[in-house]
């Protein structure tokens, strides 16, 4: 019942989510390593910028 539900709900994004989840450890890694490279870039602009 549930799944003929969330079926119906979601649609073709059933096949994203599985995808998704297969590969969530590779998609995470990306997401927290760019998150850091923001972050760390970030603060290497404002100490330039404070000199």
């Amino acid at each position: 019942m549930v799944d003929a539900m969330l079926e119906v709900m979601l649609g073709p994004l059933r096949g994203i989510s599985d995808f998704y989840l297969d590969y969530q450890i590779y998609f995470n890694t990306i997401i927290v390593g760019f998150a850091l490279y923001k972050i760390l870039s970030s603060k290497k602009k404002t100490e330039e910028t404070a000199n």
